[in-house]
């Protein structure tokens, strides 16, 4: 009747649940992994970059990988980080403090204030700048709330990339008093209306100063953080896994698709000559930070310990703050602000919301898919 020593082998696993337990198999093939992730993260991020400028591409093109990456990242969020988050705190290897309280959500809820607080203050300071160099600066491009949105102004500012899917027909820029182009008074209503469904604006106006490239910068850059801190510690995870072959499937999905919503993101910046190389450079950070990431588990294969207190410490608190700055970003920045806040994706007709939301749907779904085995 005395089981106990029968189940031995189990109560020696529980024991040893937090010694390393690194795997070597393929190790061939997880060198290979370090370049055919780079390449496949350059491919996915770049391909809206790419052709941001080409005629050839409709616009619905860029617009599908548009929504279709916010669902991504909003998976990303949820499904890939705060999940394994709250496993890695609540790891039986960790003891006292960790123990005691649920601290994935704990440090996602302050990412989200800390973004937001960030934001608020770099907003503050752009604002004063602009205004000093004569401009109010609107974070909601053609919104009708701005009295002075409409502004007309035929030729785009000088040093300005007007190029690409998000290129606007008018440039709308916010001028400080009460100036309207042409010596035109008021526009009407109908006007406004009609200025709204042709425009094809970006989310921030087009003006030539680096204060407004800098302010189009922050939200991407907000992005941009949130995933390259994950990345580095997907690729430490696949250098050392047991389910090597399925998680390497995984992860190559996973990268295209959420370097798909980053590279559509990039693209749709409209930026001063100086700043058009910043788009590249972040599609590059992003591309490299998993093969990083695979490289420093293989060289460190002997003694890195995934499974150890410091490992899922750390990995926990970087996940958990990953996932807190992409909620902010997918829920606030993109969720809200291109689709609540807009006031021609609000006045849109309702096949063309449906479209939208699809895209997103589809883009978390898949994203949510990937979860079941990564």
């Amino acid at each position: 009747m005395d089981n106990s020593t029968i189940s031995d082998p189990s109560a020696d696993t529980a024991t040893d649940a937090c010694a390393l337990d690194n795997n070597t198999d393929n190790f061939g093939l997880r060198i290979g992994a370090i370049f055919i992730i780079l390449v496949t993260s350059i491919i996915g991020t770049l391909i809206p970059i790419a052709f941001r400028q080409s005629r050839v591409i409709p616009r619905p093109v860029f617009e599908f990988a548009k929504f279709f990456g916010s669902g991504v990242i909003i998976a990303t969020a949820f499904i890939h980080l705060l999940a394994p988050a709250w496993g890695e705190l609540t790891s039986p290897c960790l003891t006292g403090t960790w123990t005691e309280y649920d601290w994935a959500p704990a440090i996602a809820m302050i990412a989200v204030y800390g973004i937001f607080f960030a934001e608020v203050a770099a907003y503050r300071l752009g604002t004063k700048r602009l205004e000093r160099l004569g401009v109010a600066y609107s974070s909601h491009n053609d919104d009708e709330t701005d009295a002075h949105a409409h502004s007309h102004q035929h030729d785009p500012p000088l040093g300005v990339d007007t190029s690409g899917p998000d290129t606007p027909h008018h440039v709308h820029p916010s001028v400080s008093g009460h100036h309207h182009g042409h010596g035109e008074g008021p526009e009407s209503p109908q006007e406004k209306s009609r200025d709204l469904e042709r425009s094809d604006a970006s989310t921030i106006n087009s003006l030539p100063s680096q204060a407004e490239a800098a302010a189009q910068l922050i939200a991407v850059a907000v992005l941009e953080f949130g995933v390259v801190l994950h990345s580095i510690i997907i690729g430490l995870t696949l250098a050392v896994s047991s389910e090597f072959i399925t998680l390497f499937v995984v992860i190559i999905f996973h990268q295209m698709f959420e370097g798909l919503g980053l590279g559509s993101r990039l693209a749709g910046l409209s930026l001063p000559d100086n700043y058009r190389w910043t788009r590249y450079a972040a599609a590059l950070l992003y591309a490299i930070c998993t093969p990083i990431g695979v490289a420093v588990g293989l060289g460190l294969r002997e003694s890195y310990n995934g499974n150890g207190v410091a490992a899922n410490i750390v990995s926990g608190i970087l996940d958990a703050t990953s996932a807190g700055i992409l909620l902010y970003t997918g829920l606030v920045e993109l969720m809200a602000h291109e689709i609540i806040l807009n006031p021609r994706m609000m006045k849109s007709s309702t096949g063309k919301l449906t479209y939208v939301f699809g895209c997103m749907m589809l883009g978390s779904g898949l994203m949510a898919l990937l979860g079941r085995w990564a």
